[in-house]
């Protein structure tokens, strides 16, 4: 059981100092501040793209594909990168840290509850919504912020309870879908501070939501990656974000870095595993939340432990820059703290229109926790085979021991899956693949449940288990298909056995209300459908 967190000593912050003081020396001059490149991959698109165009699969006839390749656990191999603890002892040291805890009882963001989230129509009719939660209205209706990921305390606790606090904390990743007015070059790499520009110009990254479930309360939190900067003094910056330098043409060495997808996350013990596409995973400390507005008074500038002030109030700048620390506006970011990167070589076939490939390495495209056995993390893989490839996608599984020892151990700590499969194959829907442009997937009890996405229109919850063809073990399809919401996204099941309540499947709408969602007064961020997550057998879902 973990206990509450509590601010280390030294945190509490000191009198509130005027927003024009600057009370250090030393700091970089303006321009100075870039992060360098952060040693990771861009991900090669998007996978914001259940509108890509369908058609008939590429492999085999009628959109009919063979029997899946086995996967091979090989390809799924994480090793850990290299230390951040320095770097993250150095940020907080110069910055008050919190905890979960403290920042849930700072959310500041009201959700809208069952009915008021407006019309039903955009759930099927195959899944009875137990609960909805939809976030407040700029939240619901931000063209910048997609969401994507979902975890809870389920995941992080088998006993469903984050130390004494009745909040059940929901966390929901967001990506930063919209960069307007982003320079590549250096002559314009000031654009995004610049009076005129918007507060969305600057590439932020990720943010994760965390929703209290006894107050309805939320709070964001800015995830970024710490490094030291041209002055070398610690900052950070959005993770993957780089800004450009190029002074001409774009080059690999100076261009823009576009942020990740987050396209999955789990939360387990104090851990937050973001998945980052074409790396593997980003993980992060939920004690190391570092806090840069205490006194809770957004018109002042609070003083530092370091010796300089921290700004919430401007939202075109992050990390030190002229001895100010800056979080676009955000009171809570929290540092990366370790990295665990695929090991096998990438497949040589194009992944420009999302293509994926029966052997290299994956895409971590969703990850979600099966706590039903010996825990483990399940990641798999979003592709469109309309476009091409020799894959529907894959998924694999990896013992949270092993995770686990990678995240705390030294560089190249490996962290092996201890299984893997092809998605099923032969069955078609509207024209296409019914089993590919995945986004999400959860396994309860040895039964594994798939979110299929379906551009504006509703989704779809598969099921599949392993069975025995032809001397090897795959995932069969369950010819039965149930109807979920429009756009759906991530999954995570929260088990109840804590809390002596049945399984409940949450998951996410990606998208904000439009004529394609009709009556939503706001974007449904997270629903749960009851029994929905429990099986009978392979004939039906219940």
């Amino acid at each position: 059981m973990l206990t509450a967190l509590v601010p280390p000593a030294g945190a509490t912050a000191a009198p509130a100092v005027p927003r024009t003081a600057v009370t250090a020396e030393g700091g970089p001059v303006p321009g100075g501040e870039g992060m360098p490149d952060d040693g990771f991959e861009d991900e090669s698109e998007s996978e914001q793209d259940d509108l890509a165009p369908a058609g008939p699969s590429a492999q085999g006839d009628g959109g009919v594909r063979g029997a899946p390749v086995p996967g091979r656990a090989g390809d799924f191999r994480l090793a850990a990168g290299s230390s951040l603890t320095r770097l993250v002892d150095q940020l907080g040291a110069a910055l008050p840290e919190q905890g979960l805890t403290e920042l849930m009882e700072q959310a500041n963001r009201r959700s809208e509850w069952e009915g008021d989230c407006g019309a039903t129509g955009i759930h099927g009719p195959d899944l009875a919504t137990n609960h909805r939660i939809c976030w407040q209205n700029d939240d619901a209706t931000s063209s910048e912020w997609v969401p994507q990921a979902i975890t809870g305390v389920s995941d992080a606790q088998e006993d469903e309870d984050w130390g004494t606090s009745t909040a059940e904390p929901i966390a929901v990743a967001a990506y930063d879908a919209r960069n307007p007015g982003r320079s590549d070059y250096a002559a314009g790499a000031d654009n995004c501070v610049q009076d005129s520009a918007s507060d969305a110009c600057n590439e932020k990254g990720v943010r994760v939501s965390f929703f209290n479930q006894a107050t309805r309360m939320y709070r964001h939190a800015l995830l970024v990656w710490p490094y030291v900067n041209s002055r070398k003094n610690i900052s950070f910056d959005a993770v993957h974000a780089r800004e450009g330098t190029c002074t001409t043409s774009v080059t690999t060495a100076c261009k823009a870095q576009n942020g990740i997808h987050a396209g999955g996350m789990v939360w387990y013990g104090n851990h937050l595993y973001v998945a980052d596409t074409s790396n593997g995973m980003r993980v992060f400390d939920m004690r190391r939340i570092l806090d840069l507005n205490p006194d809770n008074n957004a018109d002042v500038n609070d003083p530092t432990p370091d010796g300089l002030v921290s700004d919430v109030v401007d939202k075109k700048r992050v990390g030190r820059q002229s001895n100010v620390w800056y979080g676009y506006g955000y009171r809570y970011v929290m540092p990366q703290v370790a990295t665990l990167k695929f090991t096998a070589a990438r497949n040589t076939g194009t992944t420009s229109g999302n293509q994926c490939y029966a052997t290299g390495r994956p895409k971590a495209s969703y990850i979600s926790l099966d706590r039903t056995g010996t825990d483990h993390l399940i990641l798999g893989e979003y592709c469109n085979t309309a476009n091409g490839g020799t894959s529907p996608g894959r998924v694999g599984t990896y013992p949270m021991t092993a995770l686990t020892a990678a995240v705390q151990g030294a560089a190249g700590t490996a962290a092996g899956a201890d299984l893997a499969f092809g998605l099923p194959t032969g069955a078609t829907f509207k024209g296409e693949d019914l089993w590919h442009k995945i986004q999400g997937v959860v396994r309860y009890e040895g039964v594994w449940y798939f979110h299929r996405s379906n551009a504006y229109d509703n989704g779809r919850l598969l099921q599949a288990t392993p069975q025995k063809v032809g001397g090897t073990t795959q995932l069969v399809g369950n010819p039965k298909i149930l109807e979920s919401s429009f756009g759906p996204e991530d999954l995570y099941l929260a088990h109840g056995r804590g809390d002596g309540l049945a399984p409940q499947l949450w998951s996410l709408s990606e998208h904000a209300p439009s004529t394609g969602c009709p009556g939503a007064s706001g974007r449904c961020t997270a629903t749960r459908c009851p029994r929905s997550s429990a099986t009978s057998g392979p004939d039906g879902l219940r």
